[in-house]
C-alpha cells in the first residue's frame, strides 16, 4: 500500500505504508538519534507530532516493551528512509501508527530546517494530496497549544515506596526512564497529574517537574504552581519542567524553528567548561541569557539549558539526564539530586 506526506507549504513526499491504515494530522518534526526509535514513539512529548527519523535504517535491532517510554504510542505518525521488520512494523500496526517508509527524508529533513517545523497530514492508502494540504492548512499551529492534560495521569499513583528521599514527579508527560532513574539513586517517587498543587508537594523531600509536550506558555495554572512551590522544597524541573521554572522566575520562552530532538545534542556546562553530549526532544525553548543562574547553554543557538537557584532550592535541565536510551554523559545528574536532597543539601 502506498501513502504520502503533504505538508502546509504543498510540498507532497511519497513512500509505502507499513503501519495502520488511514490518515494523521500533526506537527512534522525530524529526530537525529541513531537509536532509541521505539522510545521516541511511546515518548509522551511526541504529541501531536509527525516524526521523520534522520538515521537510514529504522526497526533493525527489533523491540522490546521495556524500551517503551509509556504505556502507548504518542507520536501520530513515523516516516522513514528504511523500515525493517517485521517485529517493528508489526508494532506500529498494532498500536494503529501511521508508518511509510521509502520516504525521502534527507530532502524532508532539509525542508523542515529551512522552512521550519510545520503542520502536516500523512495518508496511508488511496487520498487526495490537494484535499491533504488543505487540511494540513486548516490545522492549528503548535504555538500556543497546551498539551500536558492529554499525556498526564489522571490520578497519583506510587511508583516504588522505598527510598532515602521521599520524590514527588509531577507529571507534564513523564517518561518511565525518568522513574527508572530516579528508583536507581534511591528515592521513594509518587507520581501526581498537572494539575496538583503546591501544598501537596512541599510535603515531600523534593519534586521532579517532568518533561512534557507542547508550549508552556499558556500553561499559567502550572507555571503558578511551580512559582508557589519554589523555595518551600527542593525542585528539578526537566524539559518542559525546565521551562515552566524558567517561566515562573521570569525568563522567555519561544518556539524554535525546528526544534532539538535527538541523542547528539552538545551543551556547555558553564562552571566546569565540560560540554556534555546530551539527549533532547523539544520544540519550545529558554531564550538565551547571561544571567548567572544560567548553568548550561546550547552550543547550537545559545539558548539556556540548565538553570540554578540556590536561595529558592530549585534548578533545571532543558535536556534529558535520564537519557533513555543514551548517552549517559548527563546521567550523574538525577542521581547527584537524589543525594542532594537525602543529605539535606539541596
Amino acid at each position: 500500500m502506498t501513502g504520502f506526506l503533504a505538508l502546509e507549504d504543498g510540498n507532497v513526499f511519497r513512500g509505502e505504508s507499513v503501519g495502520a491504515q488511514g490518515f494523521a494530522c500533526g506537527e512534522a518534526v525530524f529526530t537525529t538519534g541513531m537509536s532509541g526509535y521505539q522510545e521516541v514513539v511511546t515518548d509522551p512529548s511526541f504529541a501531536e507530532q509527525l516524526v521523520c527519523f534522520t538515521a537510514p535504517m529504522i526497526g533493525n535491532y527489533g523491540v522490546d516493551d521495556a524500551r517503551s517510554e509509556s504505556r502507548r504510542a504518542h507520536a501520530k505518525a513515523v516516516l522513514m528512509r528504511e523500515a525493517r521488520g517485521p517485529a517493528w512494523t508489526d508494532w506500529l500496526h498494532e498500536r494503529g501508527v501511521v508508518a511509510l517508509t521509502g520516504v525521502d527524508t534527507r530532502t524532508l529533513v532539509l525542508k523542515l530546517r529551512e522552512a521550519g517545523a510545520m503542520q502536516a497530514v500523512l495518508v496511508a492508502g488511496d487520498g487526495s494530496e490537494e484535499e491533504a494540504v488543505r487540511t494540513a492548512r486548516a490545522q492549528p499551529a503548535m504555538a500556543g497549544r497546551a498539551l500536558v492534560h492529554g499525556v498526564s495521569s489522571d490520578e497519583p499513583y506510587v511508583f516504588t515506596d522505598e527510598g532515602k528521599a521521599r520524590i514527588a514527579v509531577v507529571d507534564y508527560g513523564v517518561k518511565r526512564s525518568v522513574l527508572r532513574r530516579l528508583a536507581a539513586a534511591g528515592a521513594a517517587v509518587t507520581v501526581y497529574p498537572h494539575d496538583v498543587d503546591a501544598d501537596e508537594l512541599a510535603g515531600y523531600d523534593g519534586v521532579l517537574l517532568s518533561p512534557g509536550p507542547g508550549d508552556p506558555a499558556p500553561l499559567e495554572a502550572e507555571t503558578a504552581v511551580v512559582g508557589e512551590l519554589l523555595g518551600r522544597t527542593p525542585v528539578l524541573g526537566i524539559c518542559l519542567g525546565h521551562q515552566l521554572v524558567a517561566l515562573a522566575t521570569g525568563h522567555e520562552t519561544f518556539k524554535l524553528p525546528f526544534g532539538h530532538r535527538g541523542a547528539n545534542h552538545p551543551v556547555l556546562e558553564r562552571a566546569s567548561g565540560r560540554v556534555l553530549v546530551t539527549s533532547q526532544n523539544h520544540g519550545f525553548a529558554v531564550a538565551a541569557s547571561d544571567a548567572e543562574q544560567a548553568t548550561h547553554i546550547s552550543l547550537y543557538d545559545e539558548t539556556v539549558e540548565g538553570l540554578e537557584f540556590p536561595e529558592l532550592h530549585a534548578r533545571s535541565l532543558q535536556f534529558h539526564p535520564e537519557a533513555g536510551p543514551g548517552p549517559h554523559d548527563s546521567w550523574p545528574l538525577i542521581e547527584r539530586w537524589v543525594k542532594e536532597v537525602a543529605d539535606g543539601e539541596a
